[in-house]
């Protein structure tokens, strides 16, 4: 099996797993976000505060509870994304919504209600489950106009410039060939298109944790620099790349939300290789070089 197959395989294994509620690295790093500073540059990363009620997964925090609330439980429990990047677009009745990596379909629903009947919604994911979820999730919605597709992000099920939006949630960090991601974008775009991803990028993190799978798995070691994903987006032919939001997080934060997410040793026999000393010492590297950045960008009209 080729390496970008190997990754890709032990990741939906690992979301499949996590889904199931059998533990897992992508659920702890997922709850992330929200648990600091939305505001922080990247130069005052280790300044980050805030916190997120117990019980609460941090990630949903930037959801409205209204939302939340007219959507299937299982959807909500499924959400393993790290921003909200349908509430930071634009959005409107009738435009196609395309979601990289849709997961249970936490985003598939909140974009279905706002495209209306005369708008649609693709949602692209690599596991299996996570597809028979996010359909079981559209039909409990009662929404018609969303399409759930098995596929690659790095290469989508979709028509070149087809859809009017591209979101996506803390997903393309596990993509072990992100140019071809940020291609597929740019190509399924229609001109003048949209897409607006929250994602989680990381900095001068040490050998150890870019060599260790499951940290793969957990977001961070596959995760590239602000920079380079913005140069990534331009070389793909998009314009007008900004960073909107940033979400920082300290060390207590780290460890506290891995350990919550690994309670009672959940999951440590997968995820940390069993050792709980490993989750301080992941938090403590991490901290202050990773944190969740909001992109927006546009393909050009011309």
């Amino acid at each position: 099996m080729k390496e970008p197959e190997k990754i890709r395989a032990e990741v939906a294994c690992t979301y499949a797993k996590a889904l199931r509620g059998e533990g897992g690295c992508c659920a702890p790093l997922a709850a992330l976000c929200g648990a600091a500073d939305r505001h922080a540059p990247p130069s005052s990363a280790r300044e980050a505060g805030g916190r997120v009620p117990k019980g609460v997964a941090a990630g949903l925090a930037l959801y409205r509870s209204e939302d939340l609330a007219a959507l299937p439980s299982e959807a909500v429990r499924g959400s393993f994304g790290c921003g909200n990047p349908v509430a930071f677009g634009e959005i409107r009745e009738g435009d196609v919504v395309l979601d990289l990596g849709s997961g249970a379909g936490i985003d598939l629903l909140l974009a279905a209600r706002k495209v209306g009947p005369g708008g649609r919604v693709i949602g692209v994911d690599m596991t299996a489950e996570m597809i028979a979820r996010a359909r079981e999730n559209a039909a409990a919605a009662g929404l018609a106009n969303i399409e759930v597709r098995e596929g690659l992000i790095e290469d989508l099920p979709v028509e070149s410039a087809s859809v009017d939006w591209v979101i996506s949630n803390c997903v393309i960090n596990l993509s072990p060939e992100k140019p071809r991601v940020f291609a597929e974008i740019a190509r399924v775009l229609k001109p003048g298109g949209r897409m607006v991803v929250s994602d989680l990028v990381a900095r001068d993190l040490p050998a150890w944790v870019r060599e260790s799978a499951s940290l793969y798995a957990c977001c961070i070691a596959g995760a590239i620099s602000e920079e380079e994903y913005v140069a990534g987006l331009r070389m793909a032919g998009l314009a007008d790349i900004e960073v909107r939001e940033r979400i920082v997080y300290e060390p207590s934060q780290v460890a506290e939300l891995l350990r919550s997410y690994l309670r009672d040793g959940a999951g440590l026999s997968s995820c940390c290789g069993g050792a709980t000393a490993l989750i301080q010492r992941a938090a403590e590297a991490v901290a202050g070089e990773v944190w969740s950045a909001r992109f927006h960008a546009r393909k050009p009209a011309a």
